[in-house]
């Protein structure tokens, strides 16, 4: 299933223009990406520091909860970035439950995840932000970036397009698939 995508210079959040795009009635899966961000979200109201240079998206999608909730999709997505991260620099990325992604102790990717109803359909909103270029200073938890890890510069682009690619698979899979068969196909 084909991933709208939508750039932008700079927005307050991926997500709220996700949020804005359901309200507006345009629901096709959309991919929503911003060179910067300036109020991204984390979970339980914590700010993301949203540096440019680094990658912050969000996409959504219409969900069946029958077919994969809520806590299943989160175990997925942060499987699906975990393999994606790792493949990408060539080290083994770790994640810390539920919703970030580390590089020995140090916070490479955050994810988060929101539901809106809107024409009583449901759809997830995956917020994801990627420390590419540039490592945030924050006093919460030590962080570190792609290009430190590997030591070159990270075009946002190719990561962008591997996350859409892995997504658009993921939108077919979940109509043919149980959540029990999805999670094996995503742990190899």
């Amino acid at each position: 299933m084909k991933i709208k995508t939508i750039n932008f210079k700079n927005v307050r959040s991926t997500n709220d223009i996700a949020i804005k795009l359901i309200k507006k009635n345009k629901t096709q899966p959309t991919l929503i990406s911003s060179k910067k961000q300036t109020n991204g979200r984390g979970t339980m109201g914590k700010k993301w520091i949203s540096q440019k240079g680094n990658l912050f998206i969000s996409i959504f999608f219409e969900i069946n909860e029958k077919r994969v909730n809520f806590k299943q999709f989160a175990i997925m997505n942060a499987i699906i970035l975990e393999k994606l991260i790792s493949n990408f620099i060539s080290k083994k990325v770790k994640i810390k439950w539920p919703n970030d992604l580390l590089y020995k102790k140090e916070k490479i990717c955050g994810i988060l995840q929101e539901t809106i109803i809107f024409n009583k359909k449901k759809y997830l909103i995956v917020g994801i932000g990627i420390n590419t270029n540039i490592n945030p200073k924050n006093k919460s938890f030590p962080s570190t970036s792609l290009k430190n890890i590997i030591n070159k510069n990270i075009d946002n682009k190719k990561i962008l397009k591997k996350i859409q690619n892995r997504y658009e698979k993921l939108l077919i899979e979940i109509k043919t698939f149980s959540y029990k068969e999805l999670k094996k196909r995503y742990k190899k």
